[in-house]
């Protein structure tokens, strides 16, 4: 992809220094600005932050920045540095506090990206690409997004939850947290094995989410999301209207949340179906490479997959749960006639509170393997045959694409409750699946912090 060289919008700029005049001008009866114990860096408003969640209202200022180097192999072993970040700025209203609407909530969230990847053209092959990102912050066009805009409502005491309005899949559907900063281990995973149909933070599109909570630990829910190609564009980030939608998506999942021992846990499996038409990824109409055939790939009237994912905590320091160690995996299978990744599988632990004098930092492990359907290694060597071109070293050899294997290793320094910072290494073996690329070592550093 083309190197994002825009400056931040002024904006942005003009929005952090309001907000910084603001709290410095507030008079201090609650949290101060920079206080180490308050959520929020700008502090509490002087208390009118406090008071506006009282009577409903609840605003987000958040960033996370990402800085990746290549310290060792990948395709360009020329070392250098990238950075990429990400302002969120959400607002969330209790409805039934400000309108008198039983159990209801709205949200609106708007998000900027901006900055540049280190796997773009350092780690993987430009030609190819890759799977993984080192920095999972960056993609989906370096704009602004409406990211979110719905309005939930929830009946029968709660136990069933309706959500409608603009929003991704990764909110509800194959949800996994984001401290890691490869995104192998960061998010909803069907969506980055899965992407040219389901869109993860920040795209959203129209949508309707319908949760059942069968027993106090286990709920079933099912969706159905826009699926609309152009949503991905970086000039349609406010785009509103249905123009160029191809048909929907319907994921269903069950998610079972125990406590073993006290110690909490989450389970899921699902199954997403699209309705769209689909192009194969090897055949053409009449069975044939189509790369060799020169006819065009045959189209599948639909496109599936499956997934799975569980979080346990194992382990507590005595009483504290808020401390010990956790484990988690995921895995997705997806259609082999369509897809480009055929599975991928990743595990990993986190363990909270390693230190008593650090007992909010956490330090992370995860691997993670990106499989490569073998119709699409086939195209791809099809393809080369078709051009005659069999050197890797060639500029029109198009890299035949396998198996990628991702490692990181994190250390996540609470310095206050509003800011985490997480320096990590990164290890990837075959970077976009690309056997002549060298094994990379990436040096990275995730910041995340609520204003």
């Amino acid at each position: 992809m083309p190197r994002n060289t825009r400056s931040r919008p002024l904006a942005t700029t003009t929005l952090l220094s309001a907000l910084t005049v603001s709290s410095l001008a507030c008079t201090a009866h609650a949290a101060q600005l920079f206080d180490g114990d308050s959520p929020w860096m700008l502090g509490d408003w002087g208390g009118t932050r406090t008071e506006l969640a009282e009577r409903g209202y609840d605003f987000t200022l958040g960033y996370v920045g990402e800085m990746g180097a290549n310290l060792r192999g990948g395709y360009d072993h020329s070392n250098t540095a990238r950075y990429s970040d990400q302002f969120t700025l959400g607002s969330h209203m209790d409805l039934e506090k400000i309108l008198g609407w039983q159990d209801s909530e709205f949200q609106l969230t708007v998000t900027e990206r901006h900055g540049n990847n280190i796997s773009n053209d350092r780690i993987n092959d430009p030609r190819v690409g890759g799977f993984t990102s080192a920095q999972e912050v960056w993609g989906r066009g370096q704009t602004w997004r409406l990211t979110q805009l719905w309005i939930k409502q929830k009946y029968f005491d709660g136990a069933l939850d309706v959500k409608f309005g603009r929003f991704g899949q990764g909110e509800d559907f194959n949800s996994f947290p984001c401290d890691f900063q490869n995104l192998a281990f960061c998010g909803s995973q069907v969506g980055n094995w899965a992407g040219s149909i389901w869109y993860n933070w920040p795209v959203s599109q129209w949508a309707l989410r319908v949760k059942y909570q069968l027993t106090p630990e286990l709920y079933a829910q099912v969706g159905a999301y826009e699926q609309n190609p152009s949503n991905l564009d970086r000039e349609n980030g406010f785009k509103l209207s249905g123009s160029g939608t191809q048909g929907a998506v319907f994921p269903v999942e069950l998610v079972w949340s125990p406590a073993l021992n006290g110690l909490k846990g989450e389970y899921r499996a699902g199954y997403y179906y699209s309705n769209a038409n689909a192009t194969d990824v090897y055949k053409d109409s009449n069975d044939q490479p189509a790369a060799l055939s020169g006819q065009a790939y045959r189209s599948s009237s639909s496109k599936h997959g499956f997934w799975l994912g569980a979080q346990q905590q194992v382990t507590s320091l005595a009483s504290d749960h808020s401390r010990g160690l956790s484990v988690f995996a995921n895995a997705t299978l997806h259609d082999k006639k369509t897809n480009a990744i055929d599975n991928y599988v990743q595990a990993g632990v986190v363990y909270k509170g390693p230190f008593d004098a650090r007992a909010k930092d956490d330090i992370g492990f995860a691997l993670a393997r990106v499989h490569v359907n073998p119709a699409y290694r086939k195209n791809a060597e099809a393809r080369n045959q078709a051009n005659a071109v069999y050197d890797y070293q060639n500029a029109a050899f198009l890299p035949v694409q396998d198996t990628e294997y991702s490692a990181e290793l994190y250390y996540g320094i609470h310095l206050a409750e509003w800011l985490t910072v997480r320096p990590n290494l990164q290890y990837i073996r075959h970077p976009g699946g690309v056997g002549q690329v060298d094994d990379a070592l990436i040096g990275g550093l995730k910041i995340q912090s609520s204003f």
